[in-house]
């Protein structure tokens, strides 16, 4: 269930188009966060169970529940499908394209996790593209147009954190002496290609933050768009923190689910909330 708090992404457009205190786009919102969640879910023990042996040999995911043994096969089989229909069922009280969206995500879900995992870099593309779609079906469950600017600056911080996620995994068979990371297309000697990749791909996401601030568009939604710009010295100093605690082997798995655990991620969140409130 703490793998739901990425879904939260979902009530992005809400925020950005300063739309969270109406009700019936609340409303929606919540039923687009449950079904999407339903839908993740359906798709982890899938996943799970695919990866059974790989998350055996790994130093963490050796403790989910299917390759420690405390669930079934069983379970999965039957808890998997279930789970989906129930996704489904609520997605029908939402409008249609939410419902193509979600269908859109199971299905490259699936791809991820049979095909698409173990392909150097596509991988990586791939999550960034499931986290940024969460965004996506936000905007298609409350009926708010996508941002350019907002699209653009998600697909590069989640395409940076995506391969956070690699870096980490990639450390920890550093440190135990593997060469190759199991079930992945990558090799330990990877790691510092990613590093460059990862870490140039934060900053761009800045850079668009910026370009953001500085353009018109910015007028229409803050009375004083100039305090925006202290948002861009704030997440510089974010995406650099992420980035220097994977390197220093303090990162678990998944980047956004750290950042919620962690005090100064969250310290930072609350920063970047009063910005735009005052420029607000």
């Amino acid at each position: 269930v703490h793998q739901w708090a990425k879904n939260a992404l979902i009530f992005v457009p809400l925020a950005a188009a300063h739309v969270l205190g109406d009700a019936a786009r609340m409303l929606d919102g919540l039923t687009a966060f449950v079904a999407f969640s339903l839908c993740a879910s359906s798709v982890y023990l899938l996943n799970d169970m695919l990866d059974l042996e790989a998350d055996r040999a790994h130093h963490s995911k050796c403790r989910r529940p299917f390759a420690a043994g405390t669930l079934s096969l069983l379970f999965g089989l039957v808890a998997a499908p279930l789970l989906l229909l129930l996704a489904f069922g609520l997605a029908l009280l939402l409008p249609a394209k939410f419902l193509g969206v979600l269908l859109a995500y199971y299905v490259v879900t699936l791809a991820y996790s049979f095909l698409l995992k173990r392909l150097v870099m596509i991988d990586v593309l791939t999550l960034a593209g499931l986290y940024t779609v969460r965004i996506v079906a936000g905007a298609a469950a409350t009926d708010i147009p996508l941002s350019f600017w907002l699209l653009m600056f998600a697909i590069f911080i989640f395409l940076s954190l995506a391969i956070v996620k690699r870096f980490a995994e990639l450390h920890a068979m550093r440190v135990q002496g593997k060469d190759k990371a199991s079930g992945r297309g990558y090799q330990v000697n990877d790691i510092h290609l990613l590093q460059s990749l990862g870490t140039a791909s934060g900053y761009l996401s800045i850079l668009v933050l910026a370009l953001y601030v500085n353009s018109p568009d910015i007028a229409r939604l803050y009375s004083h768009p100039k305090l925006v710009w202290l948002l861009v010295p704030v997440m510089l100093y974010w995406i650099s923190r992420i980035w220097m605690e994977t390197y220093r082997g303090h990162m678990d798995d998944d980047p956004l689910v750290y950042a919620l655990k962690d005090r100064t991620s969250l310290a930072t969140g609350v920063a970047a909330a009063i910005v735009l409130w005052a420029a607000t």
